[in-house]
């Protein structure tokens, strides 16, 4: 069992989320699932883990979503995935310790398969000087970025033009880490909105369809 402390090793775990470009909201909501029942076995070395309860707790409804999202974790060294092809047996799980104080344990563990595992410190302090992504050099940087994603020019400069008016921080208030991050934020709240517009026009045009069956016929038009 592992001296883990619950806040911090949160903390600690979000900056590095911050910081690393590849993860999706997928990637994020898998891991607090695994931390869940991490918590629940009160922080074993390793615990088993049963897919249909993990894809629960983490809202994955495609099992390839699950598998590809869970090996691209371990891959990234967020936790080690030891896969069960036994049905009456769990996969098993290993989590490390991303507490953010002074006392953090670096986890020193070699599995069998010789999986080679970098330092935690180092794995942070590595993305700290690689990914310094506060906020993009200008407006160029942003647009090709909304182009690499295949967003349009016009929303990469509504983007850079709000952000930039209050200093690259959310609400005006806290400092942005990961400007990019921002922006695939920003993206999903374009889509939900664009989605919601589509489907109140469609509810509309639906009333203006609508025929009343008591219509007499023998008013003028």
């Amino acid at each position: 069992m592992q001296k883990v402390n619950y806040i911090k090793h949160l903390k600690g775990v979000f900056i590095q989320f911050s910081k690393d470009s590849r993860l999706n909201p997928t990637h994020i909501s898998l891991y607090v699932a695994l931390f869940q029942i991490w918590n629940s076995n009160r922080f074993m070395e390793e615990f088993y883990i049963n897919r249909e309860e993990i894809m629960s707790f983490s809202k994955i409804g495609s099992k390839s979503t699950y598998h590809k999202c869970i090996k691209e974790l371990n891959h990234w060294k967020y936790i080690i995935y030891y896969p069960s092809h036994n049905p009456f047996k769990g996969s098993k799980i290993k989590m490390f310790n991303f507490e953010t104080s002074s006392k953090q344990v670096v986890d020193s563990y070699s599995p069998k398969n010789g999986q080679a595992l970098v330092s935690i410190n180092k794995h942070i302090q590595t993305n700290k000087n690689i990914n310094k992504l506060d906020q993009p050099k200008n407006e160029k940087g942003v647009i090709d970025f909304f182009k690499k994603e295949n967003w349009p020019i016009i929303e990469a400069q509504k983007f850079f033009n709000h952000y930039q008016g209050i200093g690259w921080k959310v609400g005006g208030k806290t400092k942005i880490v990961n400007w990019q991050s921002t922006a695939r934020n920003w993206m999903l709240k374009a889509e939900e909105i664009k989605s919601k517009e589509t489907q109140k026009s469609v509810s509309q045009n639906q009333d203006n369809l609508k025929i009343s069956k008591n219509k007499n016929y023998n008013e003028p038009l």
